[in-house]
């Protein structure tokens, strides 16, 4: 069948100020960003915990920084590990890596030692930035590895001499010991600041050399590499401004993503380069911080996980704000359940609602609902500009028609190149033919709406008949009593070969937990659902297993409830 999808059915759902192709700017990361450093320098970058940082104070501390990483030896593309949650240190270390020509990897503060071990090893990381209260750990996951040298930072750095001192005595400001480990020089992030010269370092880099190494799990495996250029991000960066209609220097932007996701990294770099005014989130499960924050700061541009939101709307701080000052929320990392988007709506106002798609090796976003125009709810908007999708069957490689599920395979200016760190064949999986294969189910309808069905991987097989679980956990949400769900599929004792639906299910409050309220969940979904699909295993519990953003982990679903068939 002839391909529907190079006919661009998208470009006619624009709003009016996004062309069909943009022209990017031909430079690296540091140099796409430097005109608003330069350009704004009094204006408040940042602010941590009510601290703030001009433009000019973050460029002359990433100088010391890349100072730093040049006096421990650091050439042009060696790696560096942020080990951190959205601290100060994160923010001035991702600048001054690339000022210094290295390469940034986000290593995530949740990592058990053995998972730290891996992706140092595996990026062949020279130096590690971390916190002082996971100092024990990070002992425990240096073994073997290439590190060189570890740079500490406190959660107290760069509070007021008041919320420090009074955070200390009450306890809750986390700290640890900082001993000398042998053959590793150990440095205090806050003091080398002070003593390193604030001297220009810029190291000539080439836009296909890698900006940033993001570890993602895929879809087998150990966590790898995506080598994402200089191309690459700046490319992005300039995609999502021109999408948002972002203005430079007049905004305030607030998100709960960490920097070390991707997500997160390529927010904080596209309001850096319009000289956004950012406002840190330390901990993104820290609601009442969140409703302080934003009646403190009246951020213009808020962009969250999912479940980020419907946890603060169920706060009445939340409930009550003044929205109209926001433009726009953005959310991404998994799908809006749509059931829930007219009640968030009524909160924060029609229309602002921005929902985007993407994974860690597209920097991260392919396709996003238009700022001002059509949205539709469930859907995760249109190809961004230069991004061309198509959805073919996984078995055959073939398009399929608009409106029918088939794995979603990319290209664009945005979308890897280099692979997978030192994993050939699995890049040669994922890239075929200047196609990446996302290992994602959606649909495309006629105007170029993409909406996400399933990951290929958890798609459930019932004899032959295929489930896709997104679709059902969003069908059973429907339900009055539930408040969350996540389907996954199990072996079936029975049958080997195949699997069983399983469902686990957080009711609403007041809800009572009984075979009853089984019963009524399974009757409910008899008349919505073909007979296969209804789960033949439905387990209640208070909470889900949830990743760093919020984004709930089947892996860890899929355990929880085989333990409990058991």
């Amino acid at each position: 069948m002839a391909d529907v999808y190079g006919q661009k059915p998208w470009l006619k759902s624009y709003d009016k100020h996004v062309p069909a192709n943009l022209q990017y700017p031909d430079k690296p990361f540091w140099e796409a960003i430097e005109p608003a450093f330069k350009g704004f320098p009094n204006r408040v970058a940042l602010y941590y915990m009510g601290t703030p940082f001009t433009f000019k104070q973050l460029d002359e501390m990433s100088n010391r920084f890349a100072n730093l990483l040049k006096k421990i030896g650091l050439k042009k593309g060696d790696t560096v590990g942020i080990n951190l949650p959205n601290l100060p240190a994160y923010y001035i270390g991702l600048i001054g890596i690339q000022k210094a020509g290295c390469v940034l990897t986000g290593v995530s503060p949740l990592l058990t030692a053995d998972e730290l071990n891996h992706q140092l090893k595996d990026s062949g990381a020279k130096v590690l930035v971390t916190l002082d209260a996971l100092y024990p750990r990070v002992i425990k996951g240096i073994c073997g590895t290439e590190l060189k040298a570890i740079v500490f930072t406190g959660i107290a750095d760069y509070l007021s001499p008041v919320l420090a001192t009074m955070g200390k005595m009450l306890k809750k400001i986390p700290t640890g010991k900082v001993r000398p480990i042998p053959g590793i020089e150990i440095y205090d992030f806050k003091q080398a600041m002070k003593s390193l010269p604030a001297d220009p370092v810029a190291e000539k880099v080439s836009m296909n050399d890698t900006c940033v190494m993001q570890y993602t799990g895929g879809t087998t495996g150990l966590p790898k590499g995506a080598e994402l250029t200089h191309r690459n991000i700046t490319s992005q960066m300039f995609q999502v401004t021109t999408w948002l209609d972002a203005g430079m220097g007049e905004l305030v932007g607030m998100t709960a993503f960490p920097l070390f996701h991707i997500a997160g990294l390529q927010i904080c770099m596209a309001l850096f380069s319009k000289a956004i005014t950012q406002v840190a989130v330390p901990n993104p499960r820290d609601q009442q911080f969140i409703i302080k924050a934003m009646k403190k700061h009246k951020p213009d541009i808020i962009g969250n996980v999912p479940t980020i939101y419907l946890e603060l709307m169920k706060q009445p701080g939340f409930k009550s704000y003044d929205f109209s000052k926001v433009l726009y929320f953005a959310s991404g990392a998994a799908p809006f359940p749509p059931e829930y988007i007219k009640d968030f709506e009524k909160i924060v106002g029609a229309n602002k609602l921005v929902e985007v798609y993407g994974l860690t090796e597209t920097s991260p976003i392919v396709t996003a609902n238009p700022r001002y125009g059509k949205k539709i709810p469930g859907a995760v908007g249109i190809p961004f500009p230069d991004t061309e999708i198509k959805i073919v069957d996984p078995d055959t490689g073939e398009s399929v028609p608009f409106n029918e599920p088939g794995e979603i395979v990319v290209r664009g200016p945005q979308v890897f190149t280099k692979g997978y760190f030192r994993k050939p064949e699995e890049t040669a999986n994922a890239l075929r033919n200047g196609w990446f294969y996302t290992g994602d189910v959606g649909k495309m309808d006629e105007e170029g709406f993409v909406t996400i069905v399933d990951r290929i991987k958890d798609m459930v097989n019932v004899s032959g008949y295929k489930v896709f679980t997104r679709e059902l956990d969003d069908i059973i949400t429907e339900h009055p009593d539930v408040d969350m769900c996540a389907t996954v599929g199990i072996q079936n004792p029975d049958r080997p070969g195949t699997e069983i639906v399983a469902s686990a299910v957080i009711l609403k409050p007041g809800i009572e937990k009984s075979d009853a309220e089984k019963t009524r969940i399974t009757e409910y979904l008899k008349g919505k659902v073909a007979a296969y699909k209804v789960p033949r295993r439905i387990e209640f519990f208070d909470q889900l297993p949830t990743s760093a953003v919020g984004k709930i982990l089947k892996r860890e679903v899929r355990t929880l409830l085989i333990g409990k068939v058991k």
